[in-house]
């Protein structure tokens, strides 16, 4: 939950910082639609048929500088040219994906004096991210994110976020998951109920329909959940709005922002004060922080403090506050100052907002043209719920709907990059098909962990762009790719959900490692909740065609103009 967003945030941020050294627009703020040719569940990219010397003035300029500043020398590794018209009008991660398939599982990408390592292979990942995980840090995300969390959990430095994660990691224990079930539960019935208000408003015809944007809906049902959840706080928003909740939003933004604008002009003295929208976003921190600070106050003045194993057996269930601040406030022997937690809560609110909305954006997108797997989740839910709602113990049994948000994850990856850049010189393994002997990289060297192409890559899955939940039940193994261990469920038993485990690093939803998210169970059971009980009250079609729904990136993969759908009641249902 956590880990993901926010890292897609560093994503997007270190894939447009190339833009710093280009002859490019100064906003690398990508859309695209998916090509009418290509099948609508896939919405993937096309290997550009481009020959070189068809590139314009524009991308010649640009690799003649690349030239001359990268002095030439790569090593061994395969170099891809950075041509700037390959990147304008679509995300970065699809041009990486191209190159990918051109260039192989690892490759360099320079653009003027930088120069960036793509990664797009398991065995690779698996070395930076687990078995050498702190000779690498994550680059110029605290450089981004730092005026907004701090030193929260993700963007921190190694040091700081060893401490935090011995505090916070206890946090999301069973009992708490259990309760937070509850809350899901209630949270999504906030949102049926306004469904159902709203059809008995319509209908023509006999038949009642609603046209929605779920994208904006789910976004609504993710803030009530880490709100209460995380920090005791009800923001209403799937009934209301609130100043809370536009300044939540305007922080999403101006992240994003900063994130594809290649010029940091907010860290010119008085920017802060100049600029319009940095004005706007020192008010939209000022609300968000003041409304933290009071919540921090009251857990504080409440404080019962205890030893972590006594936390863990209160009993959630009846417990009028099961906020992960109330842990972290009551934790014996973890007292921290009020910025510290402010920081770590801010991380929370905004992370595990934006990746839990996009999940099930993208689920409901794949669900809607696919009927037949659509009725197969219904019948799941039927079975298993009824018209009950989901508990702790039913979420064993939504098999199905599980597979199908993590399906979604596999091809809508939040992020779809990872970023890190290593403290020390290096030696990479060559990965599949590369140097037997490795890629030497000096200090310093920005990497990107492609989760997309991972996800999508036609050595690790088959028919890898096609929407099969079920590929997650069987064995997958190809070994032509020496080193990988294949996709084996029986890899990780008890685990509700495969991971970088059962697929050894093939399947990266929550990154991997020591720094995996902490918040990672959490929003995959609210996804399964909100998923199950909007499939067991109503049918779901979109509105317009799949080639429609445009793809925009910034803190996560998502809609240029919203997930709009037709929903209706199901059959039977009163």
């Amino acid at each position: 939950m956590v880990a993901a967003a926010i890292s897609n945030l560093s994503t997007v941020a270190d894939a447009n910082l190339h833009s710093r050294f280009t002859l490019t627009s100064p906003i690398f703020h990508f859309r695209t639609s998916c090509p009418k040719r290509i099948s609508s569940i896939r919405c993937q990219s096309i290997k550009s048929d481009k020959p070189k010397s068809s590139r314009n003035l524009l991308d010649n300029a640009s690799n003649l500088l690349t030239n001359l500043l990268s002095g030439g020398s790569v090593g061994s590794m395969p170099i891809a040219e950075g041509a700037v018209s390959d990147l304008i009008g679509r995300p970065l991660f699809f041009s990486l994906y191209d190159w990918f398939l051109e260039h192989g599982s690892v490759y360099k990408l320079a653009f003027g004096p930088k120069a960036f390592v793509v990664v797009s292979d398991p065995i690779v990942a698996r070395y930076i991210l687990r078995e050498n995980a702190f000779s690498y840090d994550k680059g110029v995300l605290a450089d981004i994110l730092e005026p907004i969390m701090g030193k929260g959990l993700i963007p921190a430095d190694l040091d700081t976020w060893k401490q935090r994660r011995r505090v916070i990691a206890p946090a999301f224990h069973t009992s708490y998951l259990e309760a937070m079930v509850k809350l899901f539960t209630a949270c999504s019935e906030r949102t049926v109920s306004k469904f159902n208000k709203l059809l008995e408003g319509e209908g023509h015809d006999g038949q009642k329909s609603i046209e929605l944007d779920l994208e904006a809906e789910f976004s609504s049902l993710a803030l009530d959940i880490i709100g209460l959840g995380v920090f005791n706080y009800d923001f209403g928003s799937v009934t209301k709005e609130s100043p809370v909740i536009k300044a939540v939003y305007g922080t999403l933004f101006e992240a994003e922002h900063r994130s594809t604008f290649y010029i940091p002009y907010w860290k010119v003295p008085l920017a802060r004060w100049i600029v319009p929208r940095q004005r706007k976003f020192q008010d939209d921190l000022k609300v968000i922080n003041t409304c933290l600070d009071g919540l921090i106050r009251n857990a504080k003045e409440s404080r019962q403090e205890t030893d972590v194993e006594k936390l863990q057996q209160r009993d959630y269930s009846n417990l009028k506050d099961a906020s992960l601040l109330r842990f972290l406030v009551d934790m014996r022997g973890a007292d921290v100052d009020d910025r510290q937690l402010r920081d770590d809560l801010m991380t929370m609110l905004i992370a595990g907002h934006e990746t839990t909305a996009a999940v099930l954006t993208w689920a409901a997108f794949l669900l809607a043209q696919n009927p037949s797997k659509m009725k197969k989740a219904q019948a799941e839910v039927d079975l298993v719920l009824g018209m009950e709602r989901p508990t702790f113990d039913s979420i064993k049994k939504l098999q199905y709907i599980r597979l199908i948000v993590v399906e979604s994850l596999r091809l809508y990856p939040q992020p779809p990059l990872l970023i890190r850049r290593s403290l020390k010189s290096d030696v990479l393994p060559g990965g599949y098909k590369g140097d037997k002997d490795g890629y030497a990289i000096p200090a310093g060297t920005d990497v990107f962990i492609s989760v997309y192409n991972l996800h999508r890559s036609p050595y690790c899955w088959d028919r890898p762009n096609d929407f099969e939940p079920e590929r997650f039940l069987v064995q997958n193994n190809n070994e032509e790719v020496e080193g990988w261990a294949g996709f084996d469920p029986s890899r990780s038993p008890g685990a509700l959900y495969p991971n970088e485990i059962v697929s050894d690093f093939a399947f990266l939803p929550f990154g991997g490692g020591p720094r995996k998210c902490v918040g990672d169970q959490f929003a995959l059971m609210e996804s399964t909740v909100a998923l199950a009980m909007l499939l067991q009250n109503f049918d779901v079609e979109l509105k317009g065609t799949p080639e429609s729904v445009e793809l925009v990136t910034g803190a996560t993969i998502h809609t240029k103009n919203g997930l709009w759908c037709v929903l209706r009641k199901r059959s039977g249902l009163h």
